[in-house]
């Protein structure tokens, strides 16, 4: 640990290791029989706003494998009821009503309106060992603003992305918003023990490039500036389904680019640069494979790292709620063996 700094710091600033760090999205979560059982008394809302019990399930995916990150666990929509909005979860985010202007949203005040997220964070800091990162996140200004104008969830967002064109003013108005608030929710969670935060855009790829270009770019690059400068942790940015937006992703200036599944890896380094980091991308799919296919997609995703300027290995999408937890044992056991042996080769 040179300098104090995990695996997945360093992998973020630029540095290969004797390893490939590894976590996954949705680590904490419905496939661990732990998880299920704790969650027989508690709903979720409630689990994401007891700190101690986010903590808890925080934790449990590294008390159970060798990876080398915590992701807090909580939902993108949280920081959204201390900006105004009503919402539950049924079991998706479902909204009060929808929101159509600015005006409609308050700009968050992360220590006012999530402590319970912040204090969970430095419950976890204070639990992991020192070896591990632990993650903070938020969902990326688009995103939130598709849940925000459907109301809630949908396979297109139609009307979200109706409203971009309609009524682009409005629409700027409102990401500006969310991109403020995120910001300062993301600078908030990297000063209450996050080393590294993580911005969810999982519906860009809903988009063309130029409306990203116009819309959601800005406002990203926006963020990421921000809580760059303001914390100086790294952060990683991951828009889901956006292989064709891959050039301007890289605009974006994240220290890391998440890569989902739909692209080989080293088809994503070529339109993103070899100076860039990337973090992916295992289908999830692949963890209910054989375990000799499973091995060799592995193989595939570690060797397709290789042309990055650094690679953090995880899937290409969170993982799916019915994979067997033994599946993702050898997954972990798999990249260590197959990065190491990568690293040796490569030092000859």
């Amino acid at each position: 640990m040179p300098d104090g700094r995990t695996l997945v710091e360093r992998a973020c600033r630029g540095e290969r290791a004797e390893r490939l760090p590894v976590w996954i999205m949705r680590q904490a979560g419905r496939y661990l029989p732990e998880y299920r059982k704790l969650r027989e008394s508690v709903d979720f809302k409630t689990a994401t706003k007891t700190p101690e019990i986010a903590a808890r399930i925080t934790l449990q995916p590294l008390e159970r494998f060798e990876l080398d990150a915590a992701i807090i666990f909580s939902d993108i929509m949280t920081p959204l009821e201390g900006m105004g909005v009503k919402l539950d979860f049924d079991p998706g985010p479902v909204l009060e009503k929808p929101v159509r202007s600015a005006s409609e949203l308050t700009l968050l005040d992360p220590e006012e309106s999530a402590p319970f997220v912040l204090e969970a964070l430095r419950h976890v800091r204070a639990e992991l060992a020192a070896d591990k990162a632990l993650i903070g996140f938020a969902g990326a200004p688009f995103t939130l603003f598709c849940y925000l104008v459907q109301g809630q969830g949908s396979k297109d967002f139609m009307e979200a992305r109706a409203f971009l064109r309609a009524e682009p003013a409005a629409a700027g108005r409102m990401l500006d918003v969310l991109g403020t608030s995120m910001s300062r929710y993301l600078t908030s969670q990297a000063d209450a023990g996050a080393d590294v935060v993580m911005l969810f855009d999982s519906w860009a790829g809903l988009l063309s490039p130029d409306v990203y270009r116009r819309f959601v770019l800005p406002v990203t690059r926006r963020i990421v500036g921000e809580v760059r400068a303001a914390s100086r942790k790294p952060v990683i940015y991951f828009a889901n389904g956006a292989a064709s937006l891959l050039s301007d992703v890289r605009d974006v200036g994240a220290d890391v680019v998440g890569v989902d599944w739909t692209v080989p890896l080293p088809r994503a380094v070529e339109r993103l640069g070899s100076d860039v980091v990337v973090q992916g991308n295992l289908d999830p799919a692949a963890l209910f494979a054989p375990e000799a296919e499973l091995e060799q997609a592995i193989g595939q995703v570690v060797s397709g790292g290789a042309a990055a300027r650094a690679h953090i290995f995880n899937l290409g999408h969170g993982i799916h709620h019915a994979t067997n937890p033994d599946r993702v044992a050898f997954l972990v056991d798999r990249v260590g063996e197959a990065s190491t042996v990568s690293a040796v080769e490569a030092s000859r």
